[in-house]
């Protein structure tokens, strides 16, 4: 199993973060070995797709060393946030509560990487006013990760009122034509505002780490004026 596991512990040094483990379609020998080579460095490491019924299964030993939330289906692996993670200068923005996973999995990743977000609930298009009436706020963030499934509206109407760098996560939230997200992916890339980036279906990790190096080049841009 050793040539199967080759762990990118250089990762931060290039991009400035680490490498994630992906848990989906490993298998529990696998995994255990990762988590044991993490340790081994005294290491920390972000879990992701790790289902409840294959985080049951884990050995008592590394349960210990791990922080699991089952909405997102991630675990942090020999890490626990701050307690005080200052402001906040991400939002993520979702159109309904059907959303809580891919949200909560961006979320979970942005706090593991040291960019804690605010989160914005069941502000959707179908009910505008839930939206408009939190505008004024969301243009006080640099960077947004809007979630949204079925029609997929809420990052084009987003982005034609507020500022920020705008992330879209389509989900897979629907029914019928929306077809398992595709609907919200290709609204997404069809969008008439100018200027959103795109994720794949569900993928709250990918979105969490597009934020996060939006962010770090707007620190370092505000680094060097000061």
């Amino acid at each position: 199993m050793s040539d199967e596991i080759r762990l990118d512990f250089q990762r931060p040094e290039r991009i400035g973060f680490d490498e994630a483990i992906l848990c989906a379609r490993k298998s529990d020998a696998q995994l255990a070995v990762i988590m044991e080579r993490v340790l081994e460095r005294d290491g920390r490491s972000l879990l992701t797709r790790l289902e409840p019924e294959v985080f049951a299964r884990i050995a008592p030993n590394y349960l210990e060393k791990l922080d699991y939330d089952p909405v997102s289906r991630t675990a942090y692996l020999n890490w626990a946030p701050p307690l005080d993670t200052g402001s906040a200068q991400i939002a993520v923005v979702s159109a309904g509560s059907s959303d809580m996973p891919q949200a909560a999995e961006a979320i979970r990743t942005l706090a593991y990487l040291g960019a804690p977000a605010k989160q914005f609930i069941d502000i959707g298009v179908a009910g505008l006013w839930r939206l408009l009436e939190r505008v004024e706020e969301l243009n006080t963030f640099p960077v947004i990760i809007a979630v949204a499934g079925m029609d997929g509206a809420l990052p084009s109407v987003l982005g034609g009122l507020v500022p920020g760098v705008i992330i879209c996560l389509p989900t897979s939230t629907g029914y019928g034509v929306s077809n398992g997200g595709e609907t919200a992916l290709h609204a997404a890339l069809a969008s008439c505002a100018p200027g959103l980036a795109v994720v794949n279906i569900d993928n709250g990790y990918g979105a969490a780490c597009a934020a996060f190096r939006a962010l770090n080049m707007i620190r370092r841009a505000r680094t060097a004026r000061d």
